[in-house]
């Protein structure tokens, strides 16, 4: 028989309210007998029993406390189960909670007994079968436990009771067992109170019971202190804050008690908040299910479980063994904030251990000990305590009162706590003031009149001190001594009593071989003593001890953070001066100030100063207003709002939230419009959380004015209003129920219904309220059901309510949130909804009666109906209001046949990152601006005028080619204007253009989708027939139609027409040549065309099983190869002299190469054109064989051949892996793979020696001399130099040493043969050479190779050169398409920020260097600059990079550019661009992501690197271009604007099949220009725009540019913009702009008008407005003729003239030189004096329409130094010209001079005559003080009037000067003045 006992305590009887609990206390006492599972083997140390209760004191329950079940679980955590030998007794305390969150602590008492014979008997039957071979041990011990149940947690009190119980049994003690446990359950134990108490059992034992001073303090022993020394410090703090943010926590440790102490510490540090979830600090084995339940817990289990804890995954492990807390990865951990973690810290580590802080001194103090385990406990919890106090300091503020009687109910404010604590961003407090545990402490704290403790006394009196302790830590510590001992007295108030007796067994007792079992007890005779302590407590009067209840301290107010108005004085004063002028009518003032306050609103100061200041203006809660007031206070509303949280934690919306619905305007008769209508669209009106705030605040008011009414009646005057100003809501309350007792039932009965018609009265006023600000003014456009709003926000408030409500609250509205046009019965619906939600929780909260409720939930739909009534008049009377004055849209002017998809849309241009538009870097700001963006077929246009006042009658306008987009997404903006715009567009372009474009509220969002879904047709069409180079001038409707039809026909057509149309195309070719004779070029006679096309015609027979010419060439003229002729190609071949068209017969066997026609049907390689060149000994059918080896089957051909060396520039496509064998094969070398590749491979190497042989330096030397083995690594740069780079070659062609001109204006010879090694800079690494050269080889040999094939060398890998070839390898490493598609992107955010660059580490510089543009330049030009020079020096070069169409043609189309003036000119770079891009096959369309095929392979603009690539080494050679710069920016935009066709589609191939390439031919002269070049060529013929002045180019001359990055310029191309007319590439627009403003202006000539202009660089082009001196002078020119009624000759007519001129008359070698620009300067003297004065005059009125240049010139180039002084005509700079004797400097004699006034540079020059145009001297009128008559000097002129003479006193000396008599001497003083005061 086994026994257990149990003792349970008893909640105990309310003695009197006013007095201490009493508690009693019983024993239930049980046996425990071990039950065996009959089906399971049971054996020693087996875990399958199970304990059961055999007896149990009392038997019935207490009535108030019933007892826990289960326990028997806990008494054996680990199971129940025999061993082999007898284990000493063991005692722990488990705690259970039961229902009602009340926890009973179980103190289990276990030893172990003898399995008597007849159990074991009993278990050998059991085991027979399965355990037969095993033997069993001798005895067999089961565990006994005696459980004592209490709700006190006195664990040693219990230990020694339960041991005593023990003790008397195994010692034999002559007391019987029921008196002890008779006296055990009869004993009266006070909860708290300081009181002791004396109890015995009545076995000569005695014990003193202390209990705590305070009951809501912890008792916590020594519990934490042990903790902290188990686990540490940072590991206690990280499980501190994982239990007050609500983590689960689990502790293990292999002691039971260990595991409940450490659960109890961290209760104990939690204080004052009390953890309310699952709390077990003990769990048996059989319940760990239980750790995987979803909610919080604190939970010990034995680490004998730990394999059990690893699977889980979102669980804090505490092992206290180890002393190790293990956090997994998916558990975030907020932790304190940083200085109050510190702080913590530091004061942990001072209280553990002290000697930290003196381990660094010399001379440490004699004791620095840690206190006792004790007092270091509580000194642990003091800072804890202190760390409590700094977190909730100022709680009480926070508090709502909404009931006073019968009960307090209290709601904490959490957002304006959070607000005036400036804690709104931490995440801890956030999640903290969110928890149950301070729902729980705001319940338990709130009420004002209460019992108070030490927390209390910290927070209501001591905050300042801890404030000031803050940085003091002596000063913390003695708070913290202070503190602990307060702590350690309330759990020891008696410390000097020790009095315990208590009797222990004897030693070594238990270990006794027999005992006697543990006896069956008596029922009766325990009962008998139950009985009569009851009837003698019932007799026993009451122990009286008064609460001391008083008013809770709510300590210093919560201030509002003081930085924050820090400087926001002046702030201030501009919203109040703005509010008074609105209020004043006074709306032109307020509208200056507008801009000023609505920056000022972002500051929270300022938006507290404007709802104190508007309050100001309402008088009797309402403030009618006009509309343009009403506007103005709507829109600083709105500002104000947009800033502020879905929380409002700075009371911001609060504050306005009368104001709304005091503020209004009148709209007809008897219909006002309330401002709430106007400022609905912001978070916070939807957030719940909001309005229960706002309701709570509101009846905490009213409650106040409620009692201070009634304590009014009752005061004399004086006193009242005293009471008034000084009583808060919570003194009230506090005095309130400091009287509750005291007063009549009825009296009682009165204030609780007066509390409760206020809080009903407010929740129907709330439920106004909110409908107001809930129902839109047009009901049909439920803004608040679509996007994130009630529905949303409302199921995201789980975290502030509780979750039941927030679930039904998902549920009711996410079946509306998702109507689009929801109808206003489902606003109505919506809306009551949310607010019935409301009125249900905050009525049951405050307590109101179910009638009421029901009455307001009968209320609520009149009341939205009603409003929706009154709105619905609203809004048809504020529709029928002039609308706002919005600025007029501005139509853009088109191209001819562009034509507009959509009318303009009113929308905002946003500022974005670019600091010039936002006035940041001085002068106002261009941006934001207000317009429409309009769609055409073309472009996307926004044009508008800024919104700054300053700049509004400016025109800005934003464009780029639809073509262009390549990202596009939404985004959201709010505008600090009059509306609250939220959808918006982020649109950026390949042009380098970025709009960020807001649309304004007139617009639907339904029209702003339809504009992005036109604008993606147009910007990726079906076909490229749908781009606008094919649909200019037809409809969009035409388009769509073109798109259906233009089907591509299926595979089966296809291939049926193709050999049909083949087979006509080759039999009829004489027929079809004569149906279309092309047009000749200039270069070439008629005669040559013809030949070329009858040789063609009867070239060498055509394999016809390989024509595969798509069907949709018909058999026409376009087909013939006489069109094929015509290409770039060929007319460069012949220019080059590379061969000549004429059939196998013929053909002249001394030329190397021949022009081949194997690819005319474009069957060999489909990317290349029609013809090629190859060696002239290679037959085409070898070709169609090695093309296989090549990727694409792009094999090498001839493109280029220096006329002087003779050497040839090949280039294809990388080489299949097969292919690259074939180079390194050796001739003799035994076969290894298959006939057919070794064929190939000598194919190919057969086509390599015959390049080889045409160059005339192989035929000299005919033999292999130049081979030899590699350099190795280790040489000395001087032996490692290329042989043949250093030293000319003993051929007659190459007498000369390479020439070469380096990055500069001129050439000066050094440098001129220079001798860099190829190999190391081929392949990519870098060195110190100038530009980009290393110093040693790794690839090349000593002595030069014929030919060097530049290859990938990833593709080269592993490749072995063989000594005996004619050609070298050369492996680089270059980058693909995909480098270039990242780089670009980054590039382009660099060059176009999307918003202002805050952060340093994003800055223009940083970006761009990050983007790599300029790394990818240096490569493409670093290996250019060396192929040239290889080129230069003889040998021939073959680039065959990646798929030959990218970086290939980048490379060999630099190369040519460099190395052939002729490609510098506009028809070479023409023919260059057709050649090597067209023609070869770039691909345009794919790389431009033209189509919808090709729109996810994204942009990548390789042409474009190429033209920057141009653009640099026109930087770097500016007089060997014919172009400028403009003409390379012309191309960059126009090659991907889609507006011609050149730039189309990937290959002749596509171009023939669509038909597109020869049409150009025949329509020459419609309207619509179709190709690029022949749009340039007709404006070249109009204006010099393209034409570069310096061009003056050395015969053969051979570019060698400088490639580092540092000597790279970022192109301005990238970076300029114009916001004046939009980019300047669509010439007929810019140039009709120009006209209409200057027939605009010329009517107001007459008046007087400034010469001067600002120009400011993001909004005027300058080439327009300050020309370059040599384009304004040929303007000039043109302007004159047409006055004196000349035929005006062409500008190159003129240039070309005068340049002769300049030749024939000076032979200096300068080239553009002044004498130049002087002929030219005179021409327009000489037509100026022939015009006369009448000319003169209209001249100066055109002068002062175009406008003049600045006198600053600072913002131009440098080599604008050259025209400095011809920056304008004469007649603008001449304001006022004459005669004067002027005074020289000291000794010097008076001088006649022409002197010049010139107002627009503020000079005065002078020069030696009239005709003279060189100056003189100068005299800036910005340094003159005064001009003032003067008097005659020595050696003055003779015979003049004194009065003539004048003096000029500037800062640095004094002119004299003399006019020709007094009246002239006075003309000349008063220009001078008046110049003076235009300045």
């Amino acid at each position: 028989m086994w026994l257990r006992s149990t003792l349970l305590m008893g909640n105990g009887t309310k003695l009197a309210e006013a007095f201490l609990w009493h508690c009693k206390e019983g024993i239930y006492l049980a046996k425990v007998q071990y039950i065996t599972v009959q089906s399971l083997p049971l054996s020693a140390g087996g875990s399958d029993g199970q304990g059961r209760i055999l007896q149990r004191f009392p038997e019935k329950d207490w009535e108030d406390n019933p007892f826990p079940q289960g326990i028997e679980l806990f008494c054996q955590p680990s199971g129940w189960q025999l061993v082999p030998e007898r284990l000493p007794p063991s005692y722990f305390v488990a705690v259970l909670t039961d229902i009602n969150s009340e926890r009973h602590y179980c103190a289990c008492f276990t030893f172990w007994e003898e399995v008597d014979s007849t159990q074991v008997g009993l278990l050998d039957e059991v085991d027979e079968d399965d355990d037969s071979g095993s033997a069993q041990p001798e005895q067999l011990f089961a565990p006994r436990s005696l459980v004592l149940v209490s709700r006190l947690d006195h664990s040693e009190v219990f230990r020694n009771c339960l041991g005593l119980i023990y003790t008397v049994h195994i010692d034999g003690v002559n007391v019987p067992l029921e008196t002890l446990i008779g006296n055990l359950l009869t004993c009266l134990i006070p909860i708290a109170g300081g009181s002791q108490r004396t109890i015995t059992l009545g076995a000569g034992d005695r014990q003193v019971i202390q209990t705590p001073i305070s009951d809501s303090l912890p008792v916590s022993s020594c519990s934490v202190a042990v903790l902290f020394r188990q686990l540490g410090i940072i590991n206690v703090l990280y499980l501190f804050c994982a239990a007050l943010t609500e983590h689960k926590i689990l502790f293990l440790s292999s002691s039971y008690q260990r595991l409940s102490d450490a659960c109890r510490a961290l209760l104990a540090i939690m204080f004052p908040l009390k953890y309310s979830f699952t709390y077990v600090p003990i769990l048996p084995g059989k319940l760990l299910e239980v750790l995987s339940t979803p909610t919080p817990f604190i939970i010990g289990v034995n680490s004998f479980f730990r394999s059990e804890t690893q699977e889980l995954l979102d669980v804090v492990i505490a092992d206290l063994d180890g002393g190790t807390v293990t956090i997994p990865e998916c558990v975030h951990i907020s932790l304190l904030p940083d200085p109050l973690l510190h702080q913590t810290q530091t004061a942990l580590s001072m209280v553990l251990d002290p000697e930290l802080e003196v381990a660094d001194h010399a001379f440490p103090p004699a004791s620095t000990q840690p206190s006792t385990l004790k007092i270091q406990d509580k000194e642990i919890r003091a800072v804890f305590l202190l760390l409590f106090a700094h977190l909730f300091r100022g709680y009480r503020w926070c508090l709502h009162i909404i009931r006073i009687h019968p009960e307090p109910v209290i709601r904490f404010h959490k957002a304006a706590f959070l607000g005036k604590r400036a804690l709104s961003e931490d995440d801890f407090l956030m999640k903290v003031l969110d928890g149950m545990a301070f729902a729980g402490f705001v319940s338990e704290r709130g009420p004002p009149y209460r019992p108070i403790d030490l927390f209390d006394e910290l927070v209501g009196n001591e905050v300042e001190r801890i404030r000031l302790e803050e940085g003091d830590n002596h000063k913390m510590m003695n708070h913290v001594k202070e503190l602990a001992e307060q702590l350690f007295k309330n759990e020891n108030p008696y410390p000097a009593v020790a009095m315990h007796k208590v009797q222990r067994p004897k030693e070594s007792s238990h270990l006794q071989s027999r005992h006697t079992s543990f006896p069956h007890l008596d029922e009766v005779t325990v009962q008998l003593f139950i009985d009569h302590a009851a009837a003698k407590q019932k007799t026993a009067p009451p122990i009286v001890k008064a609460e001391m209840k008083r008013m809770v301290p709510s300590g210093p107010p919560l201030g509002g953070n003081g930085s924050v108005l820090a400087n926001s004085a002046r702030r201030l004063e501009v919203v109040r001066n703005c509010i008074t002028y609105i209020f004043e009518n006074k709306m032109l003032e307020a509208k200056k100030l507008m801009p000023a306050v609505l920056r000022a609103l972002k500051g929270r100061a300022a938006r507290l100063c404007l709802t104190q200041e508007l309050n100001l203006h309402v008088l009797q809660n309402r403030a009618v207003l006009d509309d343009q007031q009403f506007d103005y206070v709507v829109r600083m509303m709105n500002c104000t709002l947009q800033d502020c949280s879905h929380m409002d934690e700075h009371g911001i919306a609060a504050a306005l939230l009368p104001l709304v619905t005091a503020f209004c305007r009148k709209l007809g008769a008897g219909i006002t419009q309330f401002a709430y209508s106007c400022v609905q669209e912001h978070m916070v009106w939807t957030n719940m959380q909001f309005w229960e705030a706002m309701f709570y605040s509101d009846v905490q008011n009213h409650i106040r004015a409620l009692y201070l009414e009634v304590s009014e009646n009752e005061q004399p005057s004086s006193v009242r209003n005293a009471r008034v100003q000084e009583h808060g809501a919570l003194e009230i309350a506090s005095e309130q129920r400091r009287l509750w007792p005291t007063l009549s039932k009825d009296k009682q009965q009165e204030l609780v219904q007066k509390e409760e018609s206020t809080v009903f009265s407010q929740a129907i006023h709330y439920a106004n309220r909110m409908s107001y600000l809930l129902l839109p003014l047009d009901t049909s456009k439920n803004r608040l059901l679509r996007g994130s709003a009630l529905g949303d926000v409302e199921s995201v408030s789980n975290s502030y309510v509780t979750n039941s409500i927030a679930g039904s609250m998902a549920e009711s509205y996410d079946t509306e949130s998702g109507f689009e046009d929801a109808e206003s019965s489902d606003v109505a619906n919506s809306v009551v909804r949310f607010i019935n939600r409301f009125v249900d929780k905050v009525c049951n909260e405050s307590g109101v009666t179910n009638e009421h409720l029901k009455a307001l939930h009968a209320m609520i739909p009149d009341i939205v109906q009603m409003h929706i009534e009154t709105l619905d008049a609203v809004h048809r009377e504020s529709k029928r209001l002039p609308p706002i004055q919005k600025p007029k849209l501005l139509r853009p002017t088109l191209l001819l046949g562009e034509e507009l998809m959509m009318e303009g849309m009113r929308v905002h241009l946003m500022p974005d990152g670019r600091e010039e538009t936002s006035g940041a870097l001085g002068g106002p700001p261009l941006l934001p601006a207000e317009g429409a963006i309009f769609l055409t077929t073309y472009r996307l246009i926004f044009k508008g005028t800024p919104i700054d006042p300053l700049v509004g009658e400016q025109v800005v306008t934003r464009s780029f080619p639809v073509a262009s987009l390549i990202k596009e997404k939404k985004i959201s903006v709010n505008l600090p204007m009059d509306q609250f715009i939220q959808e918006g567009l982020q649109l950026r372009s390949s042009t380098f253009q970025l709009m960020k474009i807001a649309f304004d509220e007139e617009v639907a969002s339904d029209l702003a989708e339809l504009f992005r879904k036109h604008m993606h047709k147009l910007r990726y069409p079906q076909h490229v027939h749908g781009t606008f180079a094919f649909t200019v001038g037809q409809s969009a409707k035409m388009a769509v139609e073109q798109k259906g039809k233009d089907k591509n026909p299926s595979l089966k057509t296809l291939s049926k027409n193709l050999v049909k149309s083949a087979k006509k195309t080759i039999g009829r070719q004489y027929v079809t040549r004569k149906k279309y004779t092309p047009p000749t070029w200039e270069q070439r006679s008629s005669l040559q065309s013809e030949m070329d096309e009858d040789e063609i015609s009867v070239s060498e027979e055509v394999d016809q099983t390989s024509l595969t010419l798509s069907s949709t060439i018909k058999s026409s003229d376009r087909q013939t190869m006489s069109s094929v002729v015509e290409r770039a190609c060929c007319r460069d071949y012949q220019r080059l002299g590379l061969g000549t068209l004429s059939n196998s017969l013929t053909r002249s066997k001394n030329e190397p190469f021949r022009i081949s026609t194997v690819n005319r049907m474009y069957t060999v390689c489909r990317s290349y054109p029609g013809l090629l060149i190859v060696p002239q000994s290679i037959p085409d059918s070898t070709i169609q064989r090695i093309s296989r080896c090549y990727r694409q089957s792009r094999f090498p051909v001839v493109c280029w051949r220096s006329s002087r060396t003779k050497a040839v520039l090949l280039r294809s496509g990388g080489l299949h892996g097969k292919g690259v064998v074939g180079f390194f094969k050796s001739p003799n070398a035994p076969s290894a793979g298959s006939s057919q590749a070794d064929s190939t491979s000598l194919e190919q190497e057969k086509y390599l020696q015959a390049v080889v042989s045409s160059m005339p330096s192989y035929s000299d030397t005919g033999a292999r001399n130049t081979l030899s083995g590699f350099t190795s690594a280790h040489m000395s740069s001087q032996r490692a130099r290329v042989a043949s780079l250093s030293q000319p070659r003993a051929s007659e062609n190459d007498q000369d040493s390479p020439r070469g001109k380096w990055g500069s204006i001129r050439g000066t010879g050094r440098l001129s043969t220079y001798n860099a090694d190829v190999g190391n800079r081929l392949s990519g690494k870098e060195s110190p050479q100038a530009n980009g050269g290393p110093s040693e080889t790794h690839f090349l040999r000593p002595q030069r190779a014929y030919l060097y094939i530049i290859g990938d060398k990833s593709q080269l890998k592993g490749a072995k050169q063989d000594s005996f070839q004619q050609w070298e390898v050369v492996p680089i490493e270059v980058f693909d398409v995909r480098q270039v598609k990242a780089s670009f992107k980054k590039l382009m955010k660099a060059c176009m920020p999307s918003s202002v660059v805050v952060d340093p580490d994003t800055t223009f510089y940083r970006c761009l260097q990050e983007s790599e543009w300029m790394c990818l330049l240096h490569k493409v030009l670093q290996v250019s600059v060396l192929v040239v020079e290889l080129l230069d020096s003889g040998s021939s070069i073959m680039v065959s990079l990646e798929d030959g169409w990218d970086i290939t043609t980048q490379v060999v189309s630099l190369v040519q550019l460099l190395s052939d003036p002729y490609y510098r000119t506009f028809d070479g770079f023409r023919l260059l661009v057709e050649k090597e891009w067209l023609s070869f096959g770039h691909r345009f369309s794919h790389r431009g992501a033209q189509t919808l095929a090709s729109q996810n392979s994204g942009f990548t603009p390789v042409f474009l690197q190429f033209l920057d690539c141009v653009h640099q080494i026109h930087l770097q050679f500016p007089m060997e271009f014919e172009f400028s710069q403009y003409y390379l920016k012309f191309l960059a935009y126009h090659y991907v604007s889609n507006r011609f066709r050149t730039f189309l589609l990937d290959s002749d191939y596509e171009r023939i099949e669509l038909g597109v390439m020869y049409e150009e031919k025949g329509e020459k002269k419609s309207q619509q220009v179709k190709s690029v070049w022949d749009y340039i060529d007709r404006l070249n013929k109009k204006t010099p725009i393209f034409f570069n002045f310096m061009f003056a180019p050395e015969d053969g001359e051979v570019l060698k540019p400088y490639s580092y990055i540092s000597n790279l310029k970022v192109w301005d191309f990238y970076t300029e913009e114009t916001l004046s007319e939009g980019p300047s590439y669509d010439w007929e627009l810019v140039q009709g702009k120009q006209e209409q403003t200057e027939e605009g202006d010329r009517p107001d000539t007459a008046a007087p008008t400034s010469q001067r202009r600002i120009v400011w660089p993001c909004y005027d082009r300058r080439s327009k407005v300050v020309p370059d001196a040599i384009t304004k002078l040929l303007q000039e020119l043109q302007g004159l003729e047409m006055e004196l009624g000349q035929v005006s000759e062409k500008w190159k007519d003129t240039w070309d003239k005068i340049k002769a001129t300049q030749r024939s008359e000076s032979k200096l070698e300068s080239r553009v030189s002044e004498p130049l620009i002087t002929v030219l300067h005179e021409r327009v003297y000489l037509k100026d004096s022939m015009v006369g004065s009448a000319i003169n005059l209209s001249l100066d009125s055109e002068g002062s329409s175009s406008s003049a240049p600045t006198g600053g010139m600072s913002g131009r180039p440098s080599t604008s130094t050259l025209y400095s002084q011809f920056q304008s005509t004469e007649s603008e700079n001449r304001s006022f010209e004459g005669i004067l004797y002027k005074k020289g400097a000291l000794l010097k004699p008076w001088k006649q001079r022409w002197f010049v006034l010139d107002k627009t540079k503020h000079q005065l020059r002078y020069y030696e005559t009239r005709q003279d145009k060189e100056c003189k001297g100068v005299i800036d009128l910005a340094e003159v003080e005064s001009v003032v008559p003067g008097t005659p000097t020595i050696g003055a002129p003779k015979n003049i009037d004194e009065k003539a003479f004048f003096d000029l006193k500037t800062t640095k000396r004094v002119y004299n000067f003399c006019a020709q008599d007094s009246g002239n001497a006075q003309l000349w003083m008063d220009n001078v003045q008046s110049c003076l005061s235009d300045a």
